[in-house]
């Protein structure tokens, strides 16, 4: 190798900060290394050695693909896996890059496309279709491995799996291995994560997700990022648990809130703090909560595999505290007042932390009124009042399904089930984007989260039954 790396310092500087820490955005351009591609190598398999990311190699055209690791590893009902496949390119003889694709496959079948485990059987035939278009329908065969055909980001299928470059890992990576080459020794070669107070020790990568775009950019120590949602989908729960896992892996600790009952917060930060096993998820669902007679989506089994997620990213000592501010005995302006008097403490008590609270869409505007009522004084109005940094977004989504409770005209009670969610298609990744000013509910902007589909009620499904088993893994051949 040569003696010297042809890095400038300002290069390196902007590459890797002062004191090696990963910036919160990923540049929009790729990581070119100032050295042949040849000599580059070794330091790639080394850090994805050091990164628990065991991998083969093609060793004649320097490409190595990882094995397959779960996403939040350990997650007991995630059914989320990924690998890179890392491909070593040449830009001159003496510069280098790589390009980083990143996998995605899913085996959990609640995740799979509505009626793909109906069986056609002779309707499926190849003969032309009745509506004389000319094209062929499929056999039965054929027809299977069409619906098994990763369609977005976001739609993660049984036995599917999509590639899709990773610019960030593609960073990360460049950042982690740069230093050394370049024996700069007062540049650390650790990506630097929220470290939680009292951890031994903390991964130096964690897989999460593909990135949140525009997400990084809000995120500040002090600041409030309030998200109002449409309870009972699977995305809004994955989302907040990719968008958690980011950020304290870019260094940020986070707190996030969630609109469930205050009398649950002992029960909720005994299970983040536990070591998730069977007796641990009983005691978690033994809460009257969850058997709620009108289950309105807060209670969903999404939001029990993010409270999953959370644990065991604090498990691996990543800084991250989850609260609730909920108080259902309350109603109208005095809930109001109650939600934010809980929120407000929690933020004023830790102010170098970064909270994300979660509710449904009226908590958070920050505009004072409703069309029912002109005084009304939301929770997001009122914490606007009193906190610097405030940023309120809506939901935005493409159709599909939801868990909504909604009123019976006939009955006069409420109708739990799922339903049908009408939104507008702006793709299929996860983004956030904030306007220049904010609308006249007082939100600053949208996060979308994608194709929708809706989340049943935890205990339906038997969580923390000790007879419940983990989905399994891709290589499983189940």
């Amino acid at each position: 190798m040569r003696s010297m790396v042809k890095v400038g310092w300002l290069a390196l500087l902007l590459a890797v900060g002062c004191a090696g820490r990963q910036d919160l955005e990923t540049p929009d351009y790729e990581a070119i290394y100032d050295m042949p591609l040849e000599e580059m190598w070794p330091s790639v398999r080394e850090y994805f050695t050091a990164a628990n990311l065991p991998y083969r190699e093609d060793q004649g055209s320097l490409v190595l693909e990882t094995e397959w690791k779960q996403e939040f590893g350990g997650s007991k009902i995630a059914g989320y896996w990924h690998r890179y496949m890392v491909i070593g390119k040449r830009e001159t003889p003496t510069k280098s890059k790589l390009w980083i694709i990143r996998i995605t496959k899913s085996v959990n079948r609640a995740l799979s496309r509505p009626g793909k485990e109906l069986d056609w059987g002779i309707a499926a035939a190849r003969t032309p279709d009745s509506e004389g278009s000319g094209s062929l329908n499929l056999s039965p065969e054929d027809d299977a491995d069409r619906l098994s055909f990763p369609m977005g980001e976001n739609a993660f299928y049984m036995e599917s799996g999509q590639g899709t470059r990773d610019l960030t890992m593609e960073w990360r990576v460049f950042r982690g291995i740069m230093p050394k080459l370049a024996k700069k020794q007062a540049v650390r070669a650790e990506q630097q994560v929220a470290k939680a107070p009292g951890a031994k020790e903390a991964p130096t990568f964690t897989e999460c997700g593909q990135s949140i775009l525009g997400l990084k950019k809000l995120a500040k120590a002090g600041g409030v990022l309030l998200l109002g949602e449409l309870h009972g989908t699977q995305e809004v729960p994955r989302f907040i648990a990719q968008l958690v896992c980011q950020l304290v892996t870019a260094g940020m600790p986070v707190t996030v809130g969630l609109e469930l009952p205050v009398e649950n917060e002992e029960r909720i930060t005994t299970f983040l703090q536990s070591q998730g096993g069977e007796v641990d998820w009983l005691k978690l669902m033994e809460a009257p909560f969850w058997r709620s007679p009108y289950p309105d989506g807060r209670g969903s089994e999404a939001v029990a595999n993010m409270l999953e997620q959370l644990r065991h990213l604090r498990a691996q000592g990543l800084d991250v505290a989850v609260f609730v501010y909920d108080h259902p005995k309350l109603s109208g302006q005095q809930r109001e007042d109650a939600l934010t008097k809980t929120v407000l403490a929690q933020v004023k008590a830790k102010p170098e932390r970064f909270h994300l609270v979660v509710s449904g869409n009226v908590h958070p505007r920050t505009a004072k009124g409703l069309p029912w009522d002109k005084q009304y004084k939301p929770m997001g109005h009122l914490l606007k009042a009193q906190l610097e940094d405030v940023t309120a977004l809506d939901m935005a989504y493409d159709s599909g399904t939801a868990w909504i409770c909604a009123a019976n005209k006939q009955s006069s009670k409420l109708d739990c089930g799922v339903k049908e969610a009408k939104g507008k298609d702006n793709g299929d990744r996860f983004f956030v984007h904030t306007w220049s000013s904010a609308n006249n509910e007082g939100y600053h902007g949208v996060f979308y989260v994608g194709h929708v589909t809706a989340s049943e009620p935890a205990i339906n499904k038997g969580l923390g039954n000790p007879n419940a088993s983990a989905a399994p893994s891709p290589g499983s051949g189940l």
